[in-house]
Formats: structure tokens, sequence, C-alpha cells
């Protein structure tokens, strides 16, 4: 029998078992919210804690494994800490950054850097405040730039142009844009938009234009009331691929054994191409150390040999952006040669270039010329150093660096030696390098000297500062730079000696220092260092935050906690001045602290050992200036679970029964389960097994029953596990020996064990072998335990025959191991050895890293990382971690990194279902693991859009055939589609049925057993998440189809009237339902968005508010309660906003009035000039033939007419013209008719030139009589 020493609670905090507002995360196994990890780091600065000291109680267990290692690793890093404190006394949280102290206090904790370590390592990023949604929508927050385009900005001119600006803020900021330092008026070009909710610019070239025009320096603007914050000036550029020119290139003659240099000369491209040599029929350039293709694209002959001949030569450059290969024309070689013979079997003779005739001669450098260079490197950027040499036979390159090494951890040789290339450049790989060309004719040696310039970089970059009302603080801004960088500060996008002063504000170079701040100091401050080889520009916040105390987490939460265990009780809360917090026991006593109590600076109520005493309501208290806030936490203490009864080891005979017992003692509010496992799996219980609360009887043994089987007995908060050794003897055969005949029995112990030939990575165990007990020992098993990971469990770490009692033990890096043995004979299995003294390997990086890498979405907007863990063995050095890696496949984007101590990671704010690339890669405190491979990952998943084209075709009275599209959106892995369908006629609904299909099926034929009624056909896309948004069609209604009307007992709704106006309709129906019966009225536009609004039965009519204007739409209404029971579905379309306005004019009531009163007084004045002319009136009509008339005079000796009376005056009254003059009135007598054919003409300035006749029959009756009375037509010509 062995008891495993695997018992222990489920995390020292015990279990949360009640309201877990905020559990889910640890629950699921997901890493916390970024503001639960600074609550954990509650950040040190000279010993006050920021806003957010506390961490959620849910992610304790989570904070708890990070503070162990914090812990452990305090001790490992305490020199270098304070070898950081001497050398950069500037850091986060210190005295030039963050809250300045008023009064000295005391020093922290130890363990308080250890967290400070770990936050930095974790997180490095700005304090946020906490991500419960009630305080982010109640403070208030200046804006703070979340994503944008890199400085320097190359665009596919073939594509859409995206300038990316994302920002934060509360409230949520507006944005504009400056192109070239100007204001960039987005609103003048088409062209260009910008993103709802975002500043990114999108530039669409659908419609013409070129990318060019839009070429130049932009910078986004993201301001709300309380500041205005900056992007980097970003270049934007568009990707260049010009053409070669045309050439004709003459044969290269060449004598065998001379140098040649082939010139590439590509086109000058935005970014630069890649080139690369082939032969005109697309075969690659063979490259030795003889012929190789140099960083400037030119194909290098150290010497030219006859074979050279056989191909020709072309240079390649292939571009990025237009993924285009452009090809020189050809080079031909024609080498002179005094051996005309291309004897393959001199090309590996020892002496190829004298059996060749070809004399030898010393090196000379083809590249670069001379004897010394020089060559200029920024800092971070890799220094590549290139030497390509001629001679017979081809020198060897050697590499050198004047008065040192060269860095051996950043170094390699590329092209055959030619080229040397340091990564990432600093200012100690500065100085003189040389390489070194020879053969044995001799050597000669190029020196190049290298000088390291340096763009800005961070020393100390501006972080957000968040204080309370009156307290003060500093905004640091540090850079170094070659040349050393000058620094700007601006305010919300101003140079601030051009803001308004602030008595409260002092500048003192690179650093702001705020004394006193108040809330109208709220601002967004931007420091800008540069120097000639770039610049830095950082935004960084002053929030000043007045909040009384508030509790972050579920109040009056359970915590169960088995007796004997450590446990930590949190109170996370929020508050600004810092609230300063205190715990008590059954809401009376002193403050907790000191004893078995221990509290943190963060708050929390840590219980050192659980006893029986301590259960029990324990009551924090959080207070500040403007108030207090408390909460309370239930601590019930539980009985640890024990097995008292253990399985033994036992011996058995095929066919035989045996009983392995395991009698449990547990706590009797925690429901226990008890498993068995064999050989560490899970056990299955067959027939000849039986499984009771307190035993496992085995009938019938046989040899595959043989082997090892553990108890395990577990419930919710803790677990116990006892193991025993089953040994299946076959028949007993007859004692051939004395031996044979005794009693045989378990070996007993070995002893003695001894460490010898202690090594890095092995060691010699000896050890003195137990009594065989009449049974020869067989094997033999070296255990080893380790106390970093899992200490007291022990592992099998190899086996040995039974004839020997030593072994060289193969070791990892970085373990405390401790061995036992264990003798095995035909009986069973000896107790173990007792350890063996423990022997610690030195550490190393990792040789693998963690395996099992998974990246899937738990939500429609993340995607969790997990992986498995590394052990003991495995890890190889102190501090294991993760460096975890993602970014979008098929992307140009950055790699994203963060280190994660655990075993998963949450990334969040993704697309929905997306591929990633996903690389974990293991770390320790002796160096990083190797290179891992990427994994594809996929975000989460979300409901799918609505199938496409829902097509419902009716061949016949028997069937009908629906017909659809995939979704448009899958947003994931489509697994199928739902059909639900149902025959009604009229307002009788029969029962609806659900049809299921495969993600491949789009066709569906209903055979109909009804041929009267008609179908409703409700048709919706499955993914993981569940059913998408449905579509809704109807099977066509026969043509002889008529209106049923429902049965006088029937519940039944009817007359659907729809009065819709440009953005709104009034909806109404009839029905027969009781009073109180709800209703839904259910609407889909043509984009098959569908909306439902519940109504009552006595709220007609309902306005529905939310349409769009000229937008088609189908409209029901059904029974709240039985959705069956439906109106037919009708459908209407809203007016556009131009008709709506020409509509509500001519509906209005004063204007039909008004029309109506014009009418009349036209009416009026009709009957007026009829009756006035009635009266008669003469008017004489000179007789002027071929006289033309005056345009202008109207007097009679002009020609004009004569009207008697008043007739020629304007009635009194009358309409005047749309110019709002009284128009000279007209006789009624037609101008056609005295003119001669018709034939009058009109001058430009529109009057008559025709000449006036009399005509003829008139002359000779009537003469100069008067004129019969006019007609009332005329008298409307007058008025005219």
């Amino acid at each position: 029998m062995r008891r495993l020493a695997a018992r222990g609670a489920a995390g020292d905090a015990g279990e949360v078992a009640a309201p877990a507002a905020h559990s889910s995360d640890s629950a699921q196994g997901r890493s916390p919210s970024p503001w639960r990890l600074i609550d954990l780091c509650a950040i040190w600065d000279s010993g006050v804690y920021l806003p957010s000291a506390a961490w959620n109680g849910a992610s304790s267990g989570v904070a708890r494994r990070r503070l162990n290692e914090a812990e452990k690793l305090s001790s490992v890093r305490e020199a270098q800490l304070k070898r950081l404190e001497v050398t950069r006394p500037r850091v986060l949280g210190s005295r030039e950054q963050g809250r300045v102290p008023r009064m000295a206090r005391k020093p922290p904790p130890p363990w308080v850097h250890a967290a400070f370590l770990l936050c930095l390592l974790s997180l490095g990023g700005a304090i946020e405040i906490p991500m419960d949604p009630s305080i982010q929508n109640e403070l208030t927050q200046p804006p703070t730039i979340t994503k944008q385009s890199v400085k320097d900005h190359i665009v596919d001119p073939r594509d859409n142009i995206l300038i990316e600006c994302e920002a934060k803020g509360n409230p949520a900021p507006s944005f504009h844009w400056t192109r070239n330092s100007r204001f960039f008026n987005i609103a003048k070009d088409p062209r260009v938009s910008m993103r709802r909710r975002s500043g990114t610019l999108v530039i669409d070239f659908r419609s013409g234009g070129r990318p060019e025009e839009y070429e130049g320096e932009y910078q986004c603007f993201a301001r709300n009331k309380f500041g205005t914050a900056l992007s980097n000036r970003i270049r934007l550029q568009v990707s260049k691929s010009p053409l070669w020119p045309k050439e004709n290139l003459d044969p290269v003659v060449v004598q065998e054994g001379a140098p040649l240099t082939l010139q590439c000369n590509p086109p000058p491209g935005l970014p630069s191409p890649v080139i690369f040599w082939m032969s005109s029929s697309m075969e690659p350039i063979t490259q030795d150390k003889r012929v190789s293709q140099g960083h400037n694209g030119d194909l290098y002959f150290s010497n030219v040999m006859l074979q050279d001949m056989q191909t020709d030569y072309s240079c390649n450059a292939r571009f990025h952006f237009t993924h285009t290969i452009q090809q020189k024309n050809p080079f031909t070689l024609k080498v002179l040669t005094n051996h005309p013979y291309n004897d393959s079997s001199l090309r590996n003779h020892p002496d190829m270039y004298s059996a060749r005739g070809v004399a030898e001669r010393t090196p000379s450098f083809m590249y670069p010329q001379g004897t010394a260079s020089s060559q200029m490197v920024l800092r971070g950027m890799d220094l590549l150093l290139e030497c390509i040499a001629s001679g017979v036979p081809t020198p060897d390159i050697a590499w050198y660096k004047k008065g040192g090494d060269l860095p051996s951890d950043k170094a390699k040789f590329e092209n055959f030696n030619k080229a040397l290339r340091i990564t990432n450049v600093s200012e100690e790989d500065s100085g003189e390098y040389f390489c070194l060309a020879s053969n044995k004719m001799g050597s000669i040696r190029h020196t190049i000297s290298v000088r390291v310039k340096a763009a800005p970089y961070w020393l100390d970059e501006p972080k957000n500062l968040i204080l309370a009302p009156g307290e003060d603080g500093r905004l640091v801004c540090r850079a170094n730079g070659n040349p050393k960088p000058t620094v700007q500060w601006l305010v919300n996008g101003e140079p601030l000696q051009s803001a308004p002063p602030n008595p409260n504000r002092e500048v003192a170079g690179d650093t702001i220092i705020f004394r006193d701040t108040q809330i109208s100091s709220r601002a967004v401050y931007q420091c800008n260092t540069s120097n000639e080889h770039g610049y830095l520009l950082a935004n960084a916040f002053v929030s000043v935050l007045d909040v009384p105390p508030r509790m972050l987490s579920p109040r009056n939460q359970l915590i169960r906690v088995i007796l004997y265990n450590r446990t930590r009780l949190d109170c996370p809360f929020f508050g600004s001045p810092i609230p300063t917090l205190r715990w008590f026991k059954n809401g009376q006593g002193s403050n907790l602290d000191g004893g078995n109590y221990h509290v943190y600076e963060n708050g929390s109520l840590e219980i050192k050992m659980i006893r029986k005493e301590d259960q029990g309501i324990y009551t924090c208290v959080a207070t500040n200036i403007l108030g207090k806030a408390e909460n309370q936490v239930r601590l019930e203490v539980k009985d640890p679970t024990r097995i008292y009864r253990m399985p033994e080891d036992q011996v058995a005979k095929r066919g035989t029964t045996v009983q392995l017992e395991c009698r449990v003692k547990h706590d009797p509010s925690l429901k226990l389960t008890v498993s068995w496992l064999k050989d560490d799996e899970p056990l299955y219980i067959g027939n000849r097994m039986k499984k009771e609360d307190d035993s496992l009887t085995i009938f019938g043994v046989a040899e595959r029953d043989q082997g090892s089987y553990t108890c395990v007995a577990s419930t919710e908060l803790d677990q116990d596990l006892a193991k025993a050794y089953l040994t299946v003897l076959a028949d007993q055969a007859t004692p051939t020996n004395r031996l044979a005949a005794l009693p045989k029995g378990r070996p007993d112990r070995p002893r003695d064990l001894e460490l010898t030939d202690l090594a890095e990575r092995s060691v010699r165990l000896t050890w003195i072998p137990g009594d065989a007990n009449n049974s020869p020992i067989t094997d033999y098993v070296v255990q080893f335990e380790e106390d970093q990971f899992q200490p007291g469990v022990w592992h099998d770490h190899s086996k040995y025959p039974g004839s020997v009692n030593s072994a060289v033990l193969r070791l990892s890096p970085y373990v405390n191991y401790q061995f036992r043995v264990i003798a095995i004979n035909e009986v069973g299995s000896s107790h173990p050895s007792l350890p063996s003294e423990r022997y610690r390997t030195s550490g190393a990086p990792p040789e693998s890293n963690p395996g099992d890498v998974k990246g899937e979405g738990t939500r429609k907007n993340n995607m969790e990382i997990t992986w498995t863990p590394m052990n003991a063995t495995s890890a190889f050095g102190p501090n294991l971690r993760y460096i975890v890696k993602w970014r979008r496949r098929e992307t140009r984007e950055a790699w994203n990194n963060v280190t994660v101590w655990g075993s998963r990671y949450v990334v969040g704010q993704t697309p929905v279902y997306v591929p990633y690339e996903i690389r974990v890669q293991a770390e320790n405190d002796f160096g990083k693991g190797p290179e891992p491979e990427s994994v594809i990952g996929y975000s989460g998943e979300d409901l799918p859009s609505a199938p496409r084209r829902f097509r419902v075709r009716q061949p016949n009275l028997e069937t009908i055939n629906l017909e659809w599209d995939h979704p448009e959106h899958p947003n994931g892995i489509m697994i199928g589609y739902t059909l639900k369908y149902v025959a009604f006629n009229g307002t009788k609904v029969g029962k609806q049925i659900v049809e299921n299909f495969s993600p491949n099926q789009t066709k569906f034929t209903v055979q109909r057993t009804d041929p009267v009624s008609r179908y409703r056909f409700t048709l919706s896309a499955r993914t993981q998440v569940g059913s998408g948004e449905a579509v809704t069609e109807e099977s066509p209604a026969p043509p002889n189809e008529a209106t049923p009307t429902a049965a006088p007992d029937e519940q039944s709704i009817w007359n659907v009237t729809v009065l819709p106006n440009s953005k709104w309709a009034n909806i109404t129906w009839k029905h027969n339902f009781g009073p109180g019966t709800d209703f839904v009225v259910e609407y889909i536009d043509s984009n098959h968005t569908k909306k439902t609004v519940p109504v009552k039965a006595q709220a007609q009519p309902i306005q529905l508010t939310d349409l769009y204007p000229g937008m088609t739409y189908t409209l029901r209404v059904y029974s709240r309660d039985n959705e069956g029971i439906s109106s037919t579905v009708i459908t209407f379309m809203t007016s556009t906003a131009y008709t709506n306005n020409q509509a509500d004019i001519a509906t209005q009531g004063w204007f039909i009035g008004l029309m109506c009163a014009i009418a009349l007084l036209v009416l009026i004045l009709l009957i007026v000039c009829f009756i006035k002319r009635s009266r008669g009136g003469k008017y004489p009509v000179r007789e002027k033939k071929d006289v033309p008339l005056g345009p202008e005079d109207p007097k009679e000796e002009d020609g004009s007419f004569d009207y008697s009376d008043e007739d020629n005056k304007p009635l009194q009254g009358s309409q005047t013209s749309l110019d709002g003059t009284i128009k000279q009135q007209e006789s009624d007598d037609s101008l056609v008719d005295y003119g001669e054919g018709g034939e009058g003409q009109f001058n430009e300035d529109g009057s008559f030139i025709g000449q006036y006749t009399v005509k003829k029959d008139k002359e000779e009756t009537e003469g100069n009589e008067s004129s019969e009375a006019t007609s009332p037509v005329n008298a409307i010509y007058s008025l005219a």
C-alpha cells in the first residue's frame, strides 16, 4: 500500500460558491482581465498604491499563483533590483514619474518588489480604469490613441487606401486630420470617408482617381472636451514598380581566369525590389564562393572559367506589392581560353587552373574598392558588411574586429563568408572591422570603419497620470539617441509655450510637475523627441478623479476552504483619493492584522492557517474623504477528505476473487466521489468487477488484471489518493527443488542509496538490494521527486534489470532531485527505499517549447490561446514563463506578444472567426527556448447572417421546391440549416414542422399534404454558437384563392392597415381576442433585417418609428401567446424624403382653402368681365394696310387701336402677371386675322414685327362699325 502525496485543496483561497459576477474568467481557466492584473501588481510608489489597489475574488487563484511565482523570483532577482534602483532610479512608479509623496512613508514589504517586477514583465502598460461597466460609463477620461498606421505607410496602388486611427475616451472622441500640416477637409473630397465611430480614413478609387495625388504626411487628432490626443505623423507613399529600360547588350568577352562583374542596375522601386539572377530559360544561376551575387544586386565572378559560357545571365527584380517580376535582357559571355576543350574531368582537378593554363594571381578587391571605407548604421538595425575579392585560385574571406572579438550572439556570415551581418546593432558594435582575402598567392585586407548612430528611443516614456483633487504628480519624457534628441512638450496638440498659463504646472526640461491638481487640470500632453534620424511621439493624459469608495466584487460571497489550509479573502475596491481598507470579523472587534492574519497593502486579508474558529462573516470597509463602502465575505471551514483504510498490495491466483478496500472520511456537507484508476488510467468497470462506496471487487482474476490500482476520493474542494499493486499468478506448478517449495514474498526494500560521479547532466546511483524472499528480483524501478513544481510527488525515472545495483541516471537542468528505488519480483513490489540525498543540477535555456498549442474563441470577439505547461524536467531553469505571440494570418502586421506565467492567454477585441498564427515559446532566467513553429488558431464564432436568395417555387399542387444560397457572412464553421414551416389557410394554422439540413444542402422539396393551404417557411443557418438571422417566405397563392373568413368562435387577426410616411408608419388591425391580449408586430425590410414590437391589445394604433425612406417592408401581426395565429403578410413602402414634403403641403387644410378662394375670385372676375363686355363698346380700326405697327407707341397716330370709353383701362382688382405688372389689354381679334398669310415674325426681343391689315370681308360689310361684344374667352385674354 502507498499513499500518494497528492492531497490538496482546490487552491489555497478555497472556493467561491456564491454570487459570481466576475468568476467566469477564472472558472473557465482564462486569464483575468487587465485591471485585475493591475490590482495584483498594485504598482508601488513610495508606499502608496494606485486607485485600483485590489484584485477580484474570482481571479484570486491566478493572482495567488502569480504572487507565489513572484516571491520565488524575488530571491533570484534581488541583486538585479538593487542595481536597477541605483543605476536607473527613474522608472515607472518611482519618484520621477507618478505620484509625488508629501511625507516620508515606510518602505514596501519584500514581496511588493517581486510583484512589481512581475507586473512590469507581464503588463508593461499604462494604468487603466477598472473594466466594470458601471465605472467605465460614469468616469470621464481624455482621449487615448489605441491604434494607428505605421509612420512610413506604403500602400498598393491597386487597393483602396486605409490610414488607421482609433482612440478611446469618455465621452467618445471625435476625429479630424491634417495633411502636410494643413487641415484636411474630408467632406470636400468624395473619394475620402471616415469610418463610423473611428478616425480611420478610407480613400476609395473604385470610381477612378490616382493614388499618387494623396501622397503626403497625415496626422490624426482625437478630441473630446477633456483634451486632444495625436497620432504619429504618417507618411503615405504609393508603391512603385517602374519598368526596366530597354537596352541591347553586346556579348561580354573575357579572358579565362579574369574577374568579371555583371551589373544589374534595377529600376528604383518603392520598396526596393528583390534581386536574383537566372538564365533566360528561367534556370537559377548556381552560386558559390567563386560566383556570387552582391548586396547591390551585381553578379561577381572572382575568376571566369570556360564552363561559365554554357549559359546566359539575366537579372530579375521582384516587386513586393504588385508581385511582379521584371527581367533584364540577358548577358552572353564569350570566354577566351588557352584550352579550348571544356574537359569535365578537370573541374575537380587539384590544380585545375594550371591544368587549363590559367595564370595564378594574388587577391584584389572587387567590392568595396580600395583598402578602407566607412559605413553608418542606426541602432537596432542590421549591419551588413561585404567584401568580394578576385584572384586565382578563388580567395577565402575572413572577418575580424580591431581590438575585440566579433559579437558571437549577433554576428553571422552570409554569401559564402563574403558578407558579415550583425543584428540589432548597439553602440558597442561601433569600431573598425576588416576583411582578409587570401589564397596561396598572398592576401589583402580592407578596413571598414563603422559608426553607430541612433534615432530617439525611450528611457522613460510618459504614462497616463490619474490623480485625486489636490494631489501632486509628474510626467517624465526621457529619451536617448545619437545625436542627443531634443524634447518638445505639447498640450492638446498645441505647443506648451502657446497654451494658457497654469499656476499648478511647472515644466522642467523633460519633466512636467503638477501641484495641487484640480478638475480643470485635465488635458492630454504630447512629448515629441526628435533628432536627424527620426522622432518619437507619446500621448499621456492627466485625469483628475473625485470618486467615493466603491466595491467591485459581488456582495456576500461564500468562500469554502479546507481545514488547516491557507486562504486569502479579497475585497476589490475603487476610489479617488485612494481609500484605506480595514477588515472586521462578525461585525465587531478591532481591525484584523497580525498573528494568524495578514493584511496586504492592496487590501486582501490572508489567513495563514485556517482553523474551525476562523469560520464566520468578514467585513471589509473602504474609506476616503468622500465616504465609505463595505462588503461582506462568509467563510466556511470544511473537514479534509481522508482515506483511512487504504487498499493493500495483493497477490492472487488466476480465477480467484480479489477485493480492494478504500474507506473514506469527508465533510458531510460536501459531495464525495470515489473513482478508480488502473495503471494511472481511468478503470473501466466491466462485468467481472463491482464498484461499491468503500471497495472494488474483481471476480475471476486474469493476467490482464495485474497492475496498480489507485483509489481517488474527491470533493469539490480537495481529494485524497491511495494506490495498491495487484499481482496475478499462474496455476501453481509442482515444486522441482527445495527453494521452490518455500513460501515466496515480496522483496524487502533496497537500502543505503548513494550518489556518486556528480556531473551537470548525470549522476550515478548505487544501492544495496533487500532480501528477495524466495523469489528472484526481476526489476528495479528508480523514482525521483523534485521540490519546485510538484513537491512530495514521486515519478518513475527509469527501470533496470534485477541483476544490477548501480546505474547512471540522465538528468535535466535545474531540478533539485531526490531518488528512491523499488524492487520487483513475481510476487509484487517492495516498499520504496528511503530517499537519497538531494542533488540540484545547474540551469540552462529550455530546449523545447510547450505542446498542444491551440487557439480557440470562447466568445465572438476573443481567442483563447492554451497549451500544455512544461514540467520540472523540461523547465531547465527558474521562473519558467511563456512568450505568446500572435498575428492575423496572411497579413503584414507585426507580431503581438505577451509574457504569460500560466498556461493560457485570452486575446480580446478580435474580429469574428478569422485565422491567426500563434507561437508559444518557453523562457527562463537563462534564456529562451528554440524558435517555435506557428500554429493556426481561430477567433470566436458568432451567429451567421441570413441565408441569401431564399426562393420558393411551386411547380405543381403536390410539391414545393425550396432553394437558397449560403449566408454572406457565415461568422464561423457552418454546421447546418434549420427550416421551420407551417401550413395555413386564412387564420387556420397547422402544426409547425422542423427540418435540419447539413451545411452543404441548399435545396429541399416539400410534399404537400393539402393542395389548398399555403405554407410559410422560415430558414436560418447554424454555427456552433447557434442559429442566426432567419428569412421568411410563403408559398405562392393559388390563382382562385379567396380570402377566407374565420368561423364565429375562432380567434383571428384581420384587416391590417398601414399608413406609411418616410420614416414612420401607423399600424392598425382588427381581432376577436379577449381584453388584455398581447400582440407582436413583425416587420422585415428589403435587407432581410427582422424586427418585432410587442403591443398590448388596447394600444392601437401603434407607430413604427425606425423606418428608412424609400424602403420596402413586409409586415404581419400575430398573437404573442400563439405565433400560429397571425394575420396575412402585407407589403408596404415608405415614401422618399422629397415626395413626403410635397405630399405634406398638398394635404394641409390652409393650402386647400387658399386654392378654393383663388378659384372663387377668378370666377367672379370672369363674370364681371362678361357683363361689361355685354354692354357694348366701339373702337375704330384705321385702315392702314402695309403700315407697320409701332411696338411701343399705343397712340392713334402710330396706327394702333382706339378703344372706346374705358375699355382700354385695366379692371379694378384684376389679376397681375407673374412679374407683378398689369399687362396691356388686347383686342379679342386674333392678330392672325390681320396678318397676310400668317407670316408675321417676332424680333429678337419678342415683339411682333408683322403688319396689320383689315380683313376684307369685314371692310365691305361693317366699315368702321363697332365690334360685337367679346366672348368670355376674350375677356380672359384681356386680363392676361
